[in-house]
This record gives structure tokens, C-alpha cells and sequence, in this order.
């Protein structure tokens, strides 16, 4: 399952985990396609159905090295670097806008890719708070990041539905907030009524003192382990990505447990985060890299992936392809209406990311 998507926070910097799939599990091309050449792919760690790949070689005759990293800020050096090119890569949105304005992508052919067209038009829309006139990008998997609760240590009246409800005394102790600058400044922010964007000092300061104000009710600092931590039954609320909750629900009802964890979007609004294709400037292999993604919009393959990942896909025609069970799942697809209050992350320079950091610091160290 991909990890946190932006941990480089009181600098911690994870190492870049690189395998390549070619030769152990990817196949070699199909008889008669030998010399199509190669596309060189990075991207997070356990976020595509491998059976794709080998699916890929198959019908194109592309050889796939196929390379994976642990965070946005493991990535981005590895490409600005250039030591290594890659074909295609799978940022997300504020990485993606940092990549533009830096002069990092490739515009996209899109008469190479003409399965864009299945790409709901909603997320090529909110795309555009990063990639404005959706020339470098494709989406590839989205969600949003709310809070999680346990409905046998939550009585219904109690159920939070707001994220001021993270600082009520009711939940001391019982509360996992993401170990995490933005979404943990996120939550902070949108519950004053703030812009998870903001780059005012006050603001952010404003939103450091709130996050001290909330230590003593928080149990733990926490990134993967939420997600076991509230199917274990060892706290009664945490905040949480969505595309955890396939996993989640599956997890319940196989332990048959006494209880039901349930996702809300909070009233104050949210992170709405997209991971998308982008090819960098100094490719080897563009058109290669144009049929790869060409390949990942195919709804079979879209839904493939959604299935192993879980992570919600903006694919219409994958979308089309789930069971009505799935399509109805809200925590996995909510309601457009309820993404109004929602933003997307933009990247704020360095200088706003580093009074980020140092006001995190405080919080964590306070």
C-alpha cells in the first residue's frame, strides 16, 4: 500500500527502495514485438498490480524497469538529479506543480494517449490547482484524508463530524493524528477556518498553537500503524487516508468484530490529493512512456489496479466496471457535494515549506 505522501517534515528523509521488475517477474516481449524498445518507471512502493505490468510487455513488446520510492521528497531529488533517468513518474499534486516551475516535465502527446478520455472530467478539473492547463499530467489514483472512529467507543451522539471535534476532552487519549507537517497543519488549519494553503505566519501560527493545545488528548503521532491501531480497537478515533478503507472494512468483517470503524469527510473540509502520470524533460523513452500511460487509463487495467491498491480512481469507465457495492461505498467515493469545503495541496515554495517545518518542530518537540 503506498505510504504517507508527505513525511519530510522534521527532516526525515527515507532512503529510495529500487527494484527492478525486468527478469524477475516481468516477462520478455511477445514473439514478434523484440526491438520496441524499453520504458524506464518510477514510482511508490506497492501501488500498482504487478500482473499490469507483465501485461504491458506482453501486448506492446516495451520492456518495463520498473523502480519504486517511499515519499514525494525521496523522488523529487532522484529525478532533479538526472543520475538516473526515469520514463514516467507518479508524483502528487504539490510535488507535481514544484516539478512544472521547475522546468522538470514533459508536455504530454496526448494523441498518444487517447484513453485520457476516460479520466473523469471531475478530477482533470481539480487537476488544474497544480498542473493549470493539464498539460504534464494524467491522474492516476485520488482520495481524501478524514477521520476514522470506532462505533463501540464512540456513543452516536458523539460521533465526530467536524475536525474541531479532534480537541474535545471526550476523546483524551484516544486520538491518532497523522505524524505529518501538512496534514497535521491541514487539520489544524481547516478547523480555524483557514486554507490548508495558507502562507500567512500568523495562521500557521495560530494553527502550531492549536496542535500544542491537543498533545494532551493525543495518544500517539502515527503514520501506517493507524490503520491497525483502530482495527485492533486501541483508540476510538484517527485521522486517516481513504483509500485505507477497503482494507479496513474487509479486515472487520473477516475478524467478525463487535464493532464497525466508519469514515467521515469533516464539515470544515479536506485534503483532496491526486497521484499522477507525468513524464520528466530528460526522458530517453517518451512515446514509450505516452503508451504506458495510455495503458494505465485502459478501464481494465484502471480497475486492476484499484483492486490491488484499493486507492479510489478517477477512471470513469473502471468506475462503470465495479460492482454497485463498491460504486457506492461513500467512503471510498463520496458525493461530489460533500468536496465543496475541499482543497488540493499546492506547493508553497521553500521558504513557506520551511516555516512548516520549524513551526512542526515546535509542535513535536513542545
Amino acid at each position: 500500500m503506498k505510504k504517507n505522501r508527505y513525511v519530510a517534515a522534521a527532516g526525515l528523509v527515507l532512503g529510495v527502495v529500487s527494484v527492478s521488475l525486468w527478469g524477475c517477474g516481468g516477462k520478455a516481449p511477445a514473439k514478434g514485438q523484440e526491438g520496441a524498445g524499453e520504458v524506464y518507471v518510477y514510482n511508490w512502493g506497492e501501488y500498482i498490480d504487478e500482473e499490469v505490468i507483465s501485461m504491458f510487455e506482453e501486448e506492446t513488446g516495451i520492456k518495463v524497469v520498473y523502480d519504486m520510492f517511499e515519499t514525494n521528497e525521496d523522488m523529487y531529488p532522484v529525478i532533479e538529479a538526472g543520475g538516473r533517468t526515469y520514463d514516467v513518474v507518479c508524483p502528487s499534486d504539490y510535488m507535481i506543480q514544484k516539478m512544472v516551475e521547475n522546468n522538470m516535465l514533459a508536455e504530454l502527446n496526448f494523441d498518444n494517449i487517447p484513453n485520457v478520455k476516460e479520466i473523469d472530467p471531475e478530477y482533470m478539473e481539480r487537476s488544474k490547482s497544480f498542473d493549470p492547463e493539464n498539460k504534464y499530467s494524467v491522474p492516476y489514483c485520488w482520495g481524501t484524508v478524514g477521520i476514522l472512529y470506532n462505533t463501540g467507543m464512540v456513543a452516536p451522539e458523539d460521533v465526530p463530524t467536524k475536525w474541531s471535534d479532534l480537541w474535545d476532552e471526550k476523546f483524551k487519549g484516544e486520538i491518532l493524528m497523522q505524524d505529518s507537517v501538512r496534514d497535521a497543519f491541514m487539520v489544524a488549519l481547516k478547523s480555524l477556518g483557514y486554507s490548508m494553503n495558507s502562507e500567512s505566519t500568523e495562521e500557521l501560527e495560530e494553527a502550531r498553537d492549536l496542535l500544542i493545545s491537543q498533545k494532551p488528548l493525543v495518544q500517539a503521532y502515527v503514520i501506517d500503524q493507524v490503520r491497525d491501531k483502530m482495527i485492533g480497537g486501541e483508540a476510538a478515533v484517527g485521522v486517516i487516508y481513504s483509500g485505507e478503507m477497503l482494507y479496513i472494512q474487509e479486515e472487520v468483517a473477516a475478524q467478525n468484530l463487535d464493532y464497525s470503524l466508519e469514515y467521515v469527510i469533516p464539515e470544515e473540509g479536506t485534503n483532496v490529493w491526486i497521484d499522477s502520470w507525468v513524464i520528466p524533460a530528460n526522458a530517453k523513452n517518451k512515446e514509450n512512456a505516452e503508451k504506458w500511460i495510455d495503458f494505465m487509463c485502459r478501464p481494465d487495467i484502471a480497475k486492476m489496479n484499484f483492486e490491488y491498491i484499493t486507492y479510489p480512481t478517477p477512471n470513469k469507465g473502471a468506475f462503470d466496471l465495479l460492482d454497485e457495492e463498491l460504486q457506492n461505498n461513500k467512503a471510498l467515493f463520496p458525493d461530489v457535494n460533500s468536496l465543496d469545503n475541499c482543497e488540493v495541496f499546492r506547493y508553497l515554495g521553500d521558504e513557506v515549506d520551511t516555516v512548516y517545518n520549524d513551526l512542526w518542530k515546535e509542535v513535536k518537540s513542545n
